[in-house]
């Protein structure tokens, strides 16, 4: 099955014919400037955020605290094991 549109039925009027190429054309200056305004706030929000996070990597720096890369750069305690664990009841079938 295939879907067909009706025909276009053009104006024969040009000033009908260059009225709607002027609205055609103002629609798509203004889907033009809506998306470069969309644009520059994810860009300027993603800016904000940015400059956010390093004020804040950068006050936790001064005020002595450890950034969450230099925790890692830490020596381990061989005796302590790291992971996630799951308490398992005894009684209680297991499902896994």
């Amino acid at each position: 099955m295939r879907f067909v549109f009706p025909p276009i039925r053009r104006s024969r009027n040009p000033l009908v014919r260059a009225l709607s190429l002027v609205a055609g054309l103002a629609v798509l200056g203004v889907l033009l400037v809506f998306g470069v305004v969309v644009i520059g706030v994810l860009v300027a929000g993603g800016l904000v955020f940015l400059a956010v996070r390093q004020w804040k990597l950068a006050a936790a720096r001064a005020n002595g605290t450890a950034a969450p890369q230099q925790a890692a750069a830490r020596p381990k305690d061989p005796d302590v094991l790291e992971g996630e664990f799951v308490v398992i009841q005894q009684g209680r079938p297991v499902h896994h």
